[in-house]
């Protein structure tokens, strides 16, 4: 055993080593790049490289295709994909093509249309590359995916529209590009132009009824095994793993990359049923996602060698800005010119974000070899079959190097372009309000004055028309709705603070958004059992952070705010600090809701807050009968 810990010689790493690099690096990209608030893909691509060239280890080291199959490798990404897109279909509300609905189905027909001519006749014409090889990269670049996706929308956090509509589109689009570039495979194999639309036809016929068809015809199955729970809570996840496994196999041997397409329809059927909750089952699924892609990335840079990328820099170049600078803004302002459902700051943003991801380079691997197999044994292409066969051997290297290109490209300049447009916000600190009770409204209310972007909910007419009546934005909504959760832009907030007056709702509603701020970013004020008897409080894993100085619940804010109280704001500096502060207000009541200051920004006051720096800001709900006693600083206000 001690031999697996170890390298096995100077030039050999133990299959155990290389595994737990992987799985180590991974997490250290995605944590370095919350921490820095960058692209984690393009740490992901880097430490992957660097794994590579400095070590001289790639996986292929311990992987060997037998004789007859293809390589272990390629199968594995083909299944990770399917994972991925089938964790990304579950995502798919229709309920968000009301708003989205058409510009998305412009996105996945005319503009993969439009890339993909003008993509082919680029690399056939300028690049002077084969025209059946040309419109296989074409084929497969229309693709970009969740897997480049996902991370990007984390990191830049765009408005809800148009994260929904790049993220209908990233999934869609992936089974879409495969499924085109299978097409354009069979046709270059045909003898004539009719037997390559017959073929293309019989295909296309074989993905509808085995995807479509099959996949929610399974999804139907599943639905109802959970409705009658057949399947125990505890086996769902793994089950649904094995489901998929298994769909995107069978559909791959009826017809080829027919498979994306089974399991991406399984996951939108999954998500828009009714029946059964599916939640539990896509939080383990996110899980297993930035595994999976932490660790391909990895694997699959690591693969590359700085002689593949040399021999294909120039044309690879070339072709990279091509994509990001004619063909891609020409296909989306092509597909959108008419369109009245996207604005121009939207249509700007969508033309100029367009990473590819692993299902490029799966879809590449796999093709480029079965081109330069073709060619090689003289059955197809006639003349062409050894520039064909030469060609084909570049193609993963230059698939690989527009996916590390567009992914550096997009993933520096997404945030600022979002931001510019007005798409985002740099740092979003913004206060969601479960709750507009009049202390709720004085404290939203003075945030918004200072800049700060607020937003309440309530089921209370009288709380909403009043907030409403201030300037705030507010929606008479449940907090624990699905509204609330799914259509409602969040864009530019933070942190959530439940302050309901009722306890329990408090604590669901910041235990269902954790997954949108966070856990340092849901709150909840100060229940009334909170210093009860284990025996009669709640558990402390159903609740979140207590907020507010003093740990007040919701009598004790109604009460403060019931009178003539108000809400100011005080600048604690190196002169009046918060000693000061507190002895200056000593004969007031006063709760600190809100801190802020540049480094950490806006946030709510911890319920056990005892001090706080020089710079900071505090928000605070004071009765303002009282006069402040004289002290040797004086606040800030």
């Amino acid at each position: 055993m001690p031999d697996l810990l170890i390298l096995a010689s100077a030039n050999a790493m133990s299959p155990l080593v290389y595994l737990t690099l992987v799985l180590t690096l991974g997490v250290i990209a995605q944590w370095l790049a919350w921490r820095f608030k960058m692209p984690s893909i393009l740490l992901l691509l880097a430490f992957g490289f660097g794994l590579g060239h400095w070590t001289g280890v790639r996986i292929d080291d311990y992987l060997a295709a037998g004789e007859g199959h293809s390589s272990p490798l390629l199968s594995a990404v083909g299944l990770f994909v399917a994972i991925i897109l089938f964790e990304g279909g579950l995502t798919l509300k229709f309920r968000e093509l009301r708003v989205s609905g058409l510009p998305v189905l412009r996105l996945c027909t005319v503009a993969v249309l439009l890339s993909f001519g003008l993509t082919t006749v680029f690399m056939w014409k300028a690049l002077g590359y084969d025209l059946r090889l040309s419109a296989l990269v074409g084929a497969i670049l229309t693709v970009t995916g969740p897997t480049v996706i996902a991370p990007l929308l984390r990191h830049v956090n765009p408005t809800r529209k148009i994260a929904s509509i790049i993220k209908w589109e990233g999934i869609v689009v992936d089974p879409i590009g495969a499924i085109l570039a299978v097409l354009v495979f069979k046709a270059a194999l045909a003898s004539d132009a009719d037997a390559a639309w017959t073929v293309a036809g019989i295909a296309i016929a074989k993905v509808l009824a085995v995807g479509v068809v099959g996949g929610f015809a399974l999804g139907k199955i599943i639905e109802v095994l959970l409705r009658r729970h057949w399947i125990p809570d505890y086996l769902q996840p793994v089950f649904l793993l094995a489901v998929v496994a298994a769909a995107f196999t069978l559909s791959n041997c009826i017809e080829k990359e027919a498979g994306l397409v089974t399991v991406t329809v399984l996951g939108i059927a999954l998500a828009n049923q009714r029946s059964v909750s599916v939640r539990h089952i896509l939080e383990f699924k996110e899980n297993l996602r930035t595994l999976i892609i932490s660790s391909l990335f990895i694997v699959l840079s690591g693969r590359l060698t700085l002689d593949d990328l040399s021999g294909v820099l120039v044309n690879g170049t070339i072709l990279l800005a091509f994509i990001i600078l004619v063909a891609r803004p020409l296909s989306v302002y092509g597909s959108l010119m008419f369109s009245d459902r996207t604005s121009g700051a939207e249509r700007t943003f969508l033309a100029f974000l367009a990473p590819r991801g692993i299902v490029a380079a799966a879809v590449a691997s796999i093709f480029a070899l079965e081109f330069e197999t073709a060619a090689v044994t003289g059955q197809h292409f006639g003349d062409q079959a050894e520039v064909i066969a030469q060609q084909a051997t570049e193609l993963s290297a230059l698939i690989f190097l527009i996916i590390i290109g567009t992914v550096a490209i997009y993933g520096l300049g997404a945030a600022p372009l979002a931001r510019r447009l007005g798409l985002s916000s740099r740092n979003p600190t913004g206060i969601l309000f479960a709750g507009a009770d009049p202390w709720a409204r004085l404290a939203a209310k003075a945030l918004q004055d200072d800049g700060h972007q607020v937003m309440l909910l309530d089921t209370n007419y009288a709380n909403i028309s009043a907030a409403k009546l201030l300037g705030l934005e507010a929606h008479r909504a449940n907090i624990l709705s699905e509204f609330a959760e799914e259509e409602l832009d969040f864009n530019g907030l933070g942190s959530l603070v439940a302050g309901t007056p009722n306890d329990e709702v408090n604590s669901l509603a910041t235990q269902r958004f954790i997954h949108q701020f966070g856990r340092a970013g849901v709150w909840q004020i100060a229940p009334a059992d909170l210093d009860s008897h284990e025996h009669t409080s709640a558990a402390s894993d159903v609740r979140s952070q207590i907020c507010f100085t003093g740990a007040p619940g919701h009598p004790a804010l109604q009460d403060l705010a019931a009178g003539d109280s108000v809400v100011k704001k005080t600048q604690i500096t190196e002169v009046f600090t918060f000693e000061n502060f507190v002895e200056t207000y000593r004969e007031s009541s006063w709760i600190i809701l809100f801190l802020s200051s540049s480094g950490r920004g806006l946030r709510p006051a911890p319920a056990d807050l005892e001090t706080v720096p020089a710079g900071t800001t505090l928000y605070y709900l004071i009765d303002a009968e009282p006069l402040p006693v004289e002290t040797p600083g004086s606040p800030t206000e």
